[in-house]
């Protein structure tokens, strides 16, 4: 039997001992629920399509999004903090390139032009900058504390225009936010919003601040509401539901399942709209029950918990920040991921992370964690 020891000096004995394999498990675990509930909700979404797709059709679609997405996932943890970082640039450049085609060519799906095409092949721009949005705003915000001081913030250097200073980057931030607003997609621009927000506030911005980052949260809210008249459709539904929608769908789907699930008798999700996708988790609740899906919220907050922990024994502030914006983002998208489920916010069309399907989403989450997990391996062995 083949047994690794520490002695044996090769990258990839060094990456075994020295990655976080509890973050790694519990990563690959959601993944592996995320590859049951394809099969299981899956097969019941694909029989009912128009025309009839076989059992596995969505397996099947979703199989080089794993493929690729767990190549990344495993090849970027072994890199290092300047590859990483290296890499993020080219990721933001892909990212914002992207935003521009919504822009420039815009392609409608589902009510919002939130995709782009290129060669046949689509993806959401916001997506897909997610990784790079996390790591160089991390890396901003440590050389901005290293130049300025503790007193970043407030400092009138930092606010004279140059390369290095917050205009350009809040301009840039602002005119990204507003594209992916405007396609509408105001749950991923006020997801940007609130991880930019606590990145800063962890960054140590002072809280006479905080006023003005919740006045634009609310003013994104009243813009999308008095712009948009799906928005506003769904927000005057907020606290009732209609008959045969998808969240009375969603709600039934999880009343179906009980304590134990209702396994071969489940029904409801066989007409559940996105089982695979915004709403998983109400398909999952049906199948396995209401304490598998407790289970399973516990363990998507087991890795918001390892993340957290890393952060309070980080040695370098650019670590740091990286990961409380991944705890951030990651935690962020569950919240809107489950609230959509029950009711209890408005339909954002989030993605689970690593459970729901969805390519580029799945892949971003991969490629994100794949360099913190770099990022928390190079900070806590490097002397």
């Amino acid at each position: 039997m083949l047994r690794i020891t520490r002695g044996e000096e090769s990258k990839l004995t060094s990456w075994y001992f020295e990655i976080d394999r509890r973050l790694l498990g519990l990563i690959l675990l959601l993944v592996a629920v995320g590859v049951i509930t394809m099969f299981t909700a899956g097969a019941a979404q694909a029989a009912h399509m128009n025309p009839p797709r076989p059992w596995f059709y969505f397996i099947k679609k979703a199989f080089p999004a794993y493929v690729v997405g767990l190549g990344c996932l495993f090849g970027f943890s072994m890199l290092n903090k300047q590859k990483v970082i290296k890499i993020s640039v080219l990721g933001a450049i892909i990212g914002i390139l992207g935003l521009l085609l919504t822009v420039i060519h815009p392609v409608r799906m589902k009510g919002s032009a939130r995709w782009a095409h290129i060669g046949g092949f689509g993806f959401m721009p916001a997506d897909v900058l997610k990784p790079a949005f996390i790591v160089l705003t991390a890396w901003f915000l440590a050389k901005m504390r290293s130049v300025f001081g503790e007193n970043m913030f407030l400092n009138k250097q930092a606010w004279k225009f140059s390369w290095l200073s917050w205009w350009p980057f809040l301009i840039l931030f602002a005119l990204c936010s507003l594209i992916i607003f405007r396609h509408p997609d105001v749950g991923t621009a006020t997801l940007y919003v609130c991880v930019l927000f606590i990145m800063t506030l962890v960054a140590g911005i002072p809280l006479k601040f905080m006023p003005a980052m919740c006045g634009v949260l609310a003013s994104l809210g009243l813009l999308a509401y008095l712009s948009n008249s799906h928005i506003r459709d769904r927000a005057m539904h907020m606290f009732s539901v209609e008959p045969r929608s998808q969240v009375w769908y969603s709600l039934n789907s999880i009343r179906h399942g009980g304590l134990f699930g209702s396994g071969d008798e489940a029904y409801v999700k066989d007409v559940l709209p996105e089982s695979t996708n915004d709403f998983v988790y109400s398909a999952i609740a049906e199948d396995w029950g209401a304490i598998i899906a407790c289970a399973l919220v516990v363990l998507l907050f087991m890795v918001i918990n390892n993340l957290i922990n890393h952060a309070l024994h980080a040695k370098d502030r650019f670590v740091l920040y990286a990961i409380t914006g991944t705890a951030a983002l990651f935690g962020g998208q569950i919240c809107f991921n489950l609230m959509t489920a029950l009711h209890l916010f408005l339909n954002k069309g989030m993605t689970l992370p690593f459970i729901s399907y969805g390519g580029v989403s799945f892949i971003s989450f991969c490629v994100l964690f794949g360099m913190i997990l770099a990022l928390i391996r190079e900070d806590t062995w490097n002397k």
